[in-house]
């Protein structure tokens, strides 16, 4: 039993997917908080389950083997890649130390012989939920309308307000626009010394 492989090269992963039955993968970085958190987890199975060309853990730092991060479609760190005979099986994301223990007694079962068919039947898991539904464009159309009629009766409401004359029911501009020419007069007869009409 030993620790993980750390790849310091395109042509050492290449080696390793071809020479290995089950390899896990670590694709992390040095200043990600999160795989620094799940390492000594990660570190912990690999010396418990790790087998000479069965089963093999390999840490690769997407900084220095970007080809090899590249190749797999790294978009995010920590991310857990489990390959049975050079092709992935499972995908986990994120410092999810359940959802990374689970995979990885799944891939030691594959070094037996079992089928990843029967064992990784879903396409891997990601920490924080599933993919998108697909209605966030419906929900997001049903939030513009409701923003375009509140500006809109706003709108309405805000030009509309100074015409009602009130306790009238009716909608009447004179006597509104006599007050306004009255307290305007009075204005420009107080501070501008202009006489009242």
């Amino acid at each position: 039993m030993s620790g993980p492989v750390h790849i310091g090269s395109t042509a050492q992963w290449n080696s390793l997917l071809s020479g290995t039955s089950v390899v896990i993968a670590d694709f992390y970085a040095d200043w990600c908080g999160p795989c620094k958190m799940i390492a000594p987890h990660f570190e912990r199975l690999a010396k418990e389950h790790s087998r000479p060309k069965k089963v093999v853990f390999a840490k690769v730092n997407v900084d220095d083997q970007s080809e090899v991060s590249q190749m797999n479609a790294i978009r995010a760190m920590p991310t857990f890649k489990i390959f049975h005979n050079g092709t992935c099986v499972e995908t986990v994301q994120g410092a999810n130390p359940s959802a990374l223990t689970t995979a990885i007694n799944k891939a030691v079962q594959l070094a037996a012989g079992g089928r990843s068919e029967d064992l990784f039947k879903s396409p891997g898991r990601t920490l924080g939920g599933g993919q998108a539904t697909g209605d966030y464009g419906w929900q997001f159309g049903k939030l513009l309308n409701f923003i375009i009629m509140a500006i809109g009766l706003y709108l309405v409401s805000l030009f509309s307000a100074h015409r009602c004359v009130p306790g009238s029911g009716k909608l009447d501009v004179q006597p509104q626009q006599a007050e306004e020419d009255a307290a305007n007069a009075s204005f420009r007869a107080a501070f501008c010394g202009e006489q009242e009409e």
